[in-house]
């Protein structure tokens, strides 16, 4: 009932920025980032999701709208450009399987001064 975001984007490329030799992907789905994570890293929620829906019989794909946002610290050597090398890995990954529909700008956290860029999907799932 979700697309297969985490196999989508658990490859080299992406593995490069955002995993730590020896450690997990630091790709999680939104909340599920454990508490002071290192940072980068990036998570995915589901937007809306609906399935196929035909008057002739079941559905054979749901489609859904996926949110990817991207976090890096301001003491990264050079933070508003690393952030947008992954978020481009993760596009670049996401569309061999998905369309990229919107980019959601990029901000700083008011509080942790933490950049983000964020950007949607849709997907198409065979079920």
């Amino acid at each position: 009932m979700y697309p297969p975001v985490f196999d989508a984007v658990n490859v080299p490329a992406v593995q490069a920025l955002l995993k730590p030799a020896g450690g997990p992907l630091r790709f999680y789905l939104f909340g599920e980032a454990p508490q002071k994570v290192q940072l980068p890293y990036a998570v995915w929620r589901l937007v809306f999701g609906a399935p196929e829906n035909y008057l002739g019989g079941a559905p054979d794909i749901d489609g859904y709208t996926i949110q990817i946002d991207v976090y890096v610290s301001p003491e990264d050597a050079n933070p508003s450009q690393t952030c947008r090398s992954i978020a481009q890995a993760l596009r670049d990954e996401i569309e061999k399987v998905a369309y990229v529909t919107s980019w959601l700008g990029e901000s700083r956290d008011p509080d942790t001064k933490n950049y983000h860029l964020g950007f949607q999907a849709d997907w198409l799932v065979n079920r």
